[in-house]
C-alpha cells in the first residue's frame, strides 16, 4: 500500500480547533476534505499527548549493540581491508549473529563505504620527502603558471590489456559463453607504445613510437614535436616542460640537449605518475580504445588514432 501524503501542521492545528468548538469528527473530516479516521486519530493525538506534533518513533531495535558498532569501527579503521565475514566473525565471537548486509548498512551509518582501494606508486620515505618539497614549493603557484606547462609522457595501449569491459550481462550459468568472457593471452597480446603531450589550451602531438624507445630516440621525438606542439598550442613565451624521471628523460645527453635548446624543465619528483595530469589522458583513451574492441593490431593502432587527438582535446577541457 501506498504511503498516504502527512498532514500539515496548520491542518493539524485546525482540526484541534474546530474540535474545541463543539464539530464533530465528520463534520470536520467533511469541511476539510479528509477521512474521519484521519481527523479522529488527530484528535486523539492531541488529547492523549497535548500536541500534534509527530512523535518519536522507535522501530525496530538495531542488531548490533552501540558497543558492537564501536568494535567493528574501531576494527576497519586500524585495518581498512577487513572484510565483512572478518566482522560477522568476531560479532559471532562476542555472541551476536548479524550478516554481511547489517554490517554494510552499520558502517554506512559511521560514514564508512566498502570502496575499490586505489593503486597508487610505491613510495619510500625520499620519495615521499621529494613530493612534500614539490608540492610546497608550488603550493602558492597562480593558475597561470600551470596554464604555461606543456605536459608529456609515454604509455603503452595492450591489445587485450586491462582496460578492457569486465563487467557483463548474463544468465545462470552461461559465464563461460563467448560473448561473456574476456580474452586473455600472454603479454597483452601485442601492445602499441605512444608519446604525447598537451597543455591547458589544449593537446600536442601524438606520435606512435615503433621501436624499443632510448635516449637517442627520444630526443629526436622532442627534436620534431615538442616545438611544434608548442607553436600549435601558442604558448606563451617561457613555457615550461614536464617529463618525469625516466632514465631516457634525465641522460647527460638529453639534459644537455634540452640546455642547448633553452627549454624551460619543470623539476620532477620520483615516483610521481599520479601528479601528471596526462594520465587522466591515457586512461580515457584507453577505455575508448578498449570499447571498440580491437582484434588485432592494426585495429588496435587504428581505433587509438581515432580516438586519440579528438578524445583528447574532450578531456583537456575538463581537467
Amino acid at each position: 500500500m501506498a504511503k498516504t501524503k502527512e498532514l500539515s501542521k496548520d491542518t493539524r492545528n485546525k482540526i484541534v480547533d474546530l474540535h474545541q468548538v463543539g464539530k464533530t469528527e465528520s463534520a470536520i473530516g467533511k469541511q476539510l476534505g479528509l477521512k474521519k479516521s484521519t481527523v479522529g486519530a488527530i484528535i486523539r493525538k492531541w488529547k492523549t499527548y497535548k500536541t500534534t506534533d509527530n512523535l518519536p518513533r522507535s522501530g525496530a531495535p538495531r542488531k548490533i549493540s552501540p558497543r558492537g558498532v564501536k568494535m567493528i569501527t574501531r576494527t576497519v579503521s586500524k585495518n581498512p581491508r577487513t572484510t565483512r565475514g572478518d566482522l560477522v566473525n568476531d560479532l559471532q565471537r562476542a555472541g551476536t549473529k548479524v550478516t554481511k548486509p547489517t554490517i554494510s548498512n552499520t558502517l554506512r551509518r559511521q560514514g564508512l563505504k566498502s570502496c575499490s582501494a586505489r593503486r597508487v606508486p610505491l613510495l619510500k620515505p625520499v620519495h615521499v620527502q621529494a613530493r612534500l618539497k614539490f608540492a610546497r614549493e608550488h603550493l602558492d603557484d597562480p593558475d597561470e603558471d600551470w596554464e604555461n606547462v606543456i605536459w608529456s609522457d609515454e604509455t603503452k595501449i595492450e591489445l587485450f590489456g586491462k582496460n578492457s569491459t569486465r563487467r557483463v550481462w548474463r544468465t545462470k550459468n552461461a559465464e563461460l559463453h563467448p560473448k561473456n568472457t574476456i580474452p586473455t593471452v600472454k603479454h597483452g597480446g601485442g601492445n602499441i607504445m605512444l608519446w604525447g603531450c598537451f597543455s591547458a589550451k589544449g593537446p600536442g602531438r601524438l606520435i606512435r613510437v615503433k621501436e624499443r624507445m632510448n635516449g637517442a630516440m627520444y630526443r629526436e621525438i622532442l627534436s620534431e614535436n615538442l616545438l611544434p606542439s608548442a607553436r600549435a598550442l601558442k604558448m606563451k613565451r617561457g613555457w615550461v616542460f614536464q617529463h618525469d624521471n625516466d632514465p631516457k628523460h634525465t641522460a647527460r645527453a638529453t639534459k644537455e640537449w634540452l640546455r642547448k635548446k633553452h627549454f624551460k624543465v619543470l623539476e620532477w619528483p620520483s615516483q610521481s605518475p599520479d601528479l601528471n595530469p596526462i594520465e587522466n589522458l591515457w586512461r580515457e583513451l584507453k577505455v575508448r580504445v578498449a570499447q571498440r574492441q580491437p582484434q588485432n593490431i592494426t585495429a588496435l593502432r587504428r581505433s587509438a588514432w581515432r580516438n586519440g587527438p579528438k578524445y583528447q582535446q574532450q578531456c583537456v577541457k575538463t581537467l
